[in-house]
């Protein structure tokens, strides 16, 4: 039996209702029994999902077939491992309810397809960019928009967000102008957690004034249902990193299939294309012909790069379909039960957490030094992070319950975690 047959059926198995955690246990955590061993091995607590999220059984095993096809048949390996892409396009794009799968186009970073979507805005060479971004963006997607404000590229207009450390739309709408060229937010801000609402809004405001919008959906992919289609956005990014449990360089950037060629060709100047680009993105690929002028495929090829690195898929797509399988719907409402469970045991533990109305996968304890309290969580036998909040400075311990944690090891972490920030 193959790993993606193996998954499937331990889903099936789970039935069509509600996750519950004697489910979870019984038909799931076969599938990481190399995990649960190192559980029982340290002791320790893993509540940093949101960060590396926590591999699969299937992993090595699938990196380890990719590797065999290299020995064994040398060159002949580019075929699956080029089907290994595409199924990994095509996974993304079932989660994320993308009807045009090659509208996926895989990037070793988000910051990669945010730089591939700069460098694609038509530019009068008087003028500079026009981008409205919030303060919360993670720290990549921060740095590449400073770096292109410093180089005289782009002109950014920075939403601050309120004294809570939240954004609020309206605050973002008021920043968009005709003379907009790109809006750039998160689904779920890296800190709080916070799951932006009226985004239809936002892209409705910004498609009004000619602009367009990218979704950083980091902390989005995998525990917010998305509807790529009905959404409306132009682009999206986000990876495999956190919660699909892929690991380092699974990502992606998404293209609205309305900025996509269907024929390819060379493209107008006032056409969208981007020079982030390489001799995957040609037309005919491997007819190695040579025209004056660049020839794009056809689709979301076009935004392809150079020769891609195919064991990111081997370890990225058994997640995948793990999170496809199961239906991000279930995975949210398990989730949000583990979320609620654990914050009515930190108060048990005298610990008052900070819950928002509207927020992703993790939970938040303020405190006002989080390196030394992660530190003592640590030492306790709880692994989880912090991170400052860009307007206030204070702290956020981030706390991320999933699949592999049961509430009996919850109750356990409340108790170190009490017991350590008294």
């Amino acid at each position: 039996m193959n790993t993606q047959t193996e998954t499937t059926n331990a889903v099936a198995r789970l039935g069509d209702g509600p996750l519950t955690e004697s489910g979870v246990v019984e038909h799931l955590h076969p599938l990481f029994l190399r995990m649960l061993s190192r559980n029982e091995r340290t002791g320790e607590i893993y509540l940093a999902n949101h960060s590396l999220g926590r591999p699969m059984d299937a992993v090595s095993v699938e990196v380890a077939r990719q590797l065999d096809a290299w020995y064994d048949d040398l060159d002949g390996a580019w075929d699956p491992w080029i089907d290994l892409r595409d199924q990994f396009r095509k996974s993304i794009a079932r989660i994320i309810s993308c009807s045009q799968w090659d509208a996926v186009v895989p990037k070793t970073s988000a910051g990669q397809g945010l730089r591939a979507v700069i460098n694609a805005l038509p530019r009068n060479q008087q003028t500079k960019h026009n981008i409205v971004a919030t303060r919360g963006e993670f720290d990549s997607v921060d740095f590449i928009l400073k770096a292109n404000a410093h180089k005289g590229i782009a002109e950014i207009c920075w939403v601050d967000s309120n004294k809570d450390g939240l954004y609020c739309p309206d605050d973002i709408i008021s920043q968009i102008t005709n003379q907009t060229d790109l809006v750039v937010f998160s689904m779920v801000g890296f800190v709080t957690g916070q799951l932006m609402d009226d985004i239809d809004r936002i892209i409705e405001t910004a498609h009004r004034n000619n602009a367009l919008v990218l979704i950083d959906a980091y902390h989005a992919f995998g525990t917010i249902p998305i509807e790529f289609d009905q959404l409306d956005a132009d682009f999206l990014v986000a990876g495999s990193y956190k919660y699909i449990r892929g690991g380092a360089g699974a990502c992606f950037l998404v293209i609205n299939p309305r900025h996509l060629s269907t024929d390819g060709g060379i493209p107008k100047q006032d056409d969208l294309f981007t020079t982030d680009t390489g001799w995957f993105a040609k037309k005919d690929t491997f007819a190695y012909g040579r025209s004056d002028e660049p020839e794009f495929a056809p689709g979301g090829d076009a935004w392809l790069e150079s020769t891609p690195p195919p064991l990111v898929y081997a370890q990225a797509n058994p997640g995948l379909h793990l999170v496809a399988e199961i239906g991000v719907e279930r995975l949210r409402t398990y989730s949000l039960d583990q979320q609620d469970f654990l914050c009515d045991q930190l108060r048990k533990n005298n610990i008052e957490p900070r819950v928002l109305d509207l927020h992703g996968a993790f939970v938040l304890i303020p405190s006002a030094d989080g390196q030394s309290a992660i530190k003592a969580l640590k030492a306790s036998g709880v692994n989880a992070d912090a991170r400052p909040c860009p307007r206030t400075g204070e702290w956020m311990i981030r706390l991320c319950p999933d699949l592999l944690n049961t509430r009996a090891e919850l109750t356990q972490a409340a108790h170190r975690i009490g017991q350590a920030l008294a």
